[in-house]
């Protein structure tokens, strides 16, 4: 337990930042930016403060909180963080500092605004990944609406109002299920402790019912097929700042609501339906990636792809029934939920990285459409070699971060089903084709446009930016031992309360 409520710091230092950023007024911009950049530098290292004290080899919650909130209904003000946790807070705080860095020259209107949006929705986002009461999650999951809904509809572009209203109707309609399941289970518990909820005994009939309303919440927000259509119009009409956050970490609190809420607290549900869940992971995958090979957008390609990838999550998650219940290889079943929180992060860098570099060219040539691109290799030499790295990121090329949370996914399957395995890996092929189609037309061959060959390369602050995120790839591809370490307690946690059944 550490002497600092470094919890509380990491939630609230970015909201107090926001205010301060409010105050320096439209008049200001370059205090807004410098203000802006120092909160998030203040997080990220806070965050970092978490790994000395953490205890690596339990699965239980630590840097824990309590304090009185609502007692009138047994709501508290609780936090703690696991592995899982941890890694989710530090990808936060990494990227937003570079979303916070790449919007320096872009975002020129309303800066203050849009940098105490984003300062806000980090801190938002990090209490979902800290809150250990079941209401105190559900504030922080329906608050990061409004920032987002802010930052689309502001700064955004000219079908702005229809995708973040579309982007707030799909979110906010799939909460109120999860509202209703926590209601029930404040009736049936007597309060919203997380901890209690786990252990709560339920009968099938009610593990049935919560299992239906936990999966419609979180698959609206992971997005899973056939609740998707939200975030591609919401990838392609926001700033390039607002569709990293979406893509790097907004998607990832639909899957972990599922490792928080459905899995733990309806084990015997969630196997039931585990099918269903795999079935939706696996069209995502397959037919999701098709979708984005006749993408004329960018931004579109890129949206559909995120989806594709995030059924691995899913996938990883909900093969684990296949193993421990029905073969008994806990073993294999946390290699599963381990690749699934692999590729949870990793999709965060490359899935950031990827629509960075779609915001640069946006920059220069105000088009994101394929068609108008080409030869960029020969014009931004530099950039080419750092959109290549993160295309072959996205393709599972070993080496990067793409290939080791897909690997132990597909791997962990083939022990369960190999239809199942071989299914999943066709994506490998499809992921292949759209991103290799969209290099190919975009980086290679010659350069047609006056426009494109007068596009200048990357500057300092865009090479920090695609460095930072090429870093992190290849790090986690080379050597993803300190990641898997840090949730590796958590990972078998899990695992053992999707083992235990309530029946």
């Amino acid at each position: 337990m550490s002497a600092w409520p470094l919890l509380s710091l990491l939630i609230w230092t970015p909201v107090v930042g926001a205010v301060l950023v409010l105050a320096c007024g439209n008049a200001r911009p370059r205090a807004a930016r410098w203000l802006s950049l120092l909160v998030s530098l203040i997080v990220l290292a806070v965050g970092v403060l978490l790994l000395p004290g953490f205890d690596f080899g339990t699965g239980a919650m630590q840097y824990g909180e309590l304090h009185a909130w609502l007692p009138g209904i047994h709501s508290s003000y609780k936090l703690g963080a696991d592995g899982i946790s941890v890694a989710l807070i530090l990808l936060t705080a990494f990227t937003t500092v570079l979303v916070i860095v790449g919007a320096w020259e872009v975002i020129r209107d309303k800066v203050h605004q849009y940098m105490a949006a984003m300062l806000v929705l980090e801190g938002l986002m990090i209490g979902v990944f800290c809150a250990m009461d079941a209401l105190l999650f559900y504030v922080f999951f329906e608050a990061m609406l409004i920032p987002m809904f802010i930052i689309i509809g502001i700064w955004g572009g000219p079908r702005r109002i229809y995708a973040t209203l579309k982007f707030f109707i799909f979110t906010f309609f799939g909460a109120i299920f999860m509202l209703v399941a926590l209601i029930y289970l404040y009736l049936k518990a007597g309060t919203f402790d997380l901890a209690t909820l786990w252990s709560l005994p339920l009968s099938s009939t009610e593990q049935l019912w919560l299992f239906l309303a936990f999966l419609i919440a979180f698959a609206v927000k992971v997005p899973m097929v056939p609740v998707h259509t939200w975030l591609p119009d919401a990838h392609v009409e926001a700033p390039t700042g607002g569709s990293v956050i979406l893509a790097a970490i907004m998607l990832k609190v639909g899957t972990y609501g599922f490792v928080r809420f459905s899995l733990p607290i309806v084990p015997d549900a969630s196997q039931q339906f585990a099918w269903l869940v795999i079935a939706l992971s696996l069209i995502a995958i397959i037919y999701i990636g098709y979708v984005a090979l006749v993408q004329e957008d960018m931004k579109k390609l890129i949206a559909y792809s995120s989806i594709a990838h995030m059924g691995f999550v899913t996938l990883g998650l909900f093969i684990v029934f296949m193993l421990v219940r029905d073969l008994h290889d806990a073993q294999t079943a946390q290699l599963g939920a381990q690749g699934a929180m692999v590729q949870m992060i990793s999709h965060g860098f490359v899935s950031g990285a990827m629509f960075t570099c779609i915001g640069v060219m946006y920059d220069r040539l105000h088009t994101r459409m394929i068609k108008d691109y080409g030869g960029l290799a020969r014009t931004m030499p530099w950039f080419a070699a750092f959109m290549v790295l993160f295309a072959m990121a996205n393709c599972g090329l070993p080496g990067t971060s793409g290939f080791v949370g897909e690997f132990m996914v597909i791997l962990a399957s083939f022990k369960a089903n190999p239809w199942v395995s071989l299914a999943a890996a066709f994506t490998l092929i499809i992921g292949a084709g759209y991103t290799l189609w969209l290099v190919k037309r975009v980086i290679f061959g010659a350069v047609e446009s006056d426009a494109v060959r007068a596009m200048p390369d990357i500057n300092a602050r865009e090479t920090f930016v695609l460095g930072a995120f090429a870093a992190a790839v290849l790090v986690v591809g080379v050597w993803p031992w300190p990641l898997t370490h840090l949730m590796d307690a958590s990972v078998a946690h899990l695992v053992s309360q999707i083992t235990a059944t309530k029946l």
